[in-house]
């Protein structure tokens, strides 16, 4: 047996339950042979979601732990305190918004309404006309696949890695893979979209997503600017979306996103659906059409049909534990991911109530 726990995926998801375990003291041993395909594509920031109460708990506590985090990290993690402004265009926005803001104040959450002067004066770069902005001070940004990095080193001696394709789960807490038969106490599944392919009852399915990345503009933005219809069109079942979301980088660069779109499981950028992104984007943030973009790519996220992550063991399979179906959130919500996972194969009382989460709310058939 080469661990107490076998976690099969090396991602934001997989490293902080890899930490967590660790730091109960059992010894584990990750595999994976892409090495975070989902958290090298994202864009790596840290917010609050208040869609249901499930998603508000999962990442308020994640941001806690995220703060914790935060000063052991090391530079390359690229932590930056941005904060985030929800825009809103209308009037009927801006009575989300304070909906929003009405949410995060009974979770203790701070968050400040600008109106449009004073959403001027924060963001002179923002188009004329906006209704104001709802600013959540306490949001942030890193850089994922440092932090997973990091994380990975963190307990030397209790984690291991192999670089190898895990190609079957079997029932006795066992894998194959192409670096052979890997044997473990119990296994955990946080490979993203690749769970669904080795445990094919799980209900997870691709949201394909583009991103762009700029040339250097210091001082443009401060905070990350997010459209208020991004967490809705984040929940959109179907179809192909763009919401804008620019995030400020400590490099100086502008990082843009989204898209979304629905059964498409390749990693090829759709220039039409970029162009259609960077006009948004530009309507937004006038200045924009004076920068230069450098980099433009895409990648898929793990969803579910319900938003929520799948989180705990697989019912019929006794050795089997899931961390998966985070969408585009998993950076955010790895932590308090990890602190469930831990708690849960352990024994230990979890900090927040783990049935939103459990994976038999949503499995379609199980041995």
């Amino acid at each position: 047996m080469i661990a107490d726990v076998l976690i099969v995926g090396a991602g934001i998801i997989g490293a902080a339950c890899a930490d967590a375990l660790a730091a109960q003291g059992l010894r584990v041993h990750i595999v994976d042979a892409r090495l975070a395909a989902a958290t090298n594509a994202g864009m790596g920031h840290l917010l609050i979601l208040d869609e249901n109460p499930a998603e508000l708990a999962l990442s308020s506590r994640s941001m806690q732990l995220w703060r914790r985090w935060q000063p052991g990290l090391d530079d390359a993690c690229a932590w930056t305190s941005c904060g985030t402004i929800w825009i809103a265009a209308n009037d009927a926005e801006a009575a989300l918004a304070r909906h929003k803001q009405a949410t995060l104040a009974a979770a203790g959450i701070a968050s400040e309404w600008l109106d449009a002067p004073m959403l001027a004066r924060t963001e002179p770069a923002l188009r004329t006309g906006l209704a104001g902005g709802l600013r959540v001070p306490s949001d942030a940004a890193v850089y994922a696949p440092r932090v997973a990095s990091w994380l990975l080193a963190r307990h030397p001696g209790r984690i291991t890695l192999t670089p190898a394709r895990v190609t079957h789960l079997n029932d006795d807490a066992s894998v194959q893979s192409s670096a052979g038969h890997l044997q473990a106490g119990q296994v955990l599944l946080a490979a993203g979209l690749g769970s669904a392919a080795l445990c094919p009852e799980l209900p997870i399915f691709a949201k394909k997503g583009h991103l762009v990345i700029t040339d250097r503009y210091p001082g443009q933005v401060r905070h990350q600017l997010v459209e208020l219809g991004y967490m809705a069109s984040a929940h959109q079942a179907e179809g192909t979306s763009v919401a804008v979301n620019i995030q400020p980088r400590p490099t100086g660069q502008l990082l843009i996103g989204s898209t979304r779109q629905f059964g498409r499981e390749d990693t090829g950028v759709d220039p039409s659906l970029v162009a259609r992104l960077l006009r948004a984007a530009m309507q937004t943030l006038p200045g924009l059409a004076g920068a230069r973009a450098i980099r433009t790519w895409a990648g898929l996220r793990p969803a579910t049909s319900d938003g929520l992550p799948l989180i705990g063991r697989h019912p019929g399979r006794e050795h089997l534990w899931i961390a998966a179906g985070h969408e585009g959130h998993g950076v955010t919500t790895a932590p308090a991911t990890a602190e469930l996972i831990a708690a849960l194969m352990t024994g230990d009382t979890p900090a927040l109530d783990a049935t939103p989460y459990r994976p038999q709310r949503l499995l379609l058939s199980h041995p």
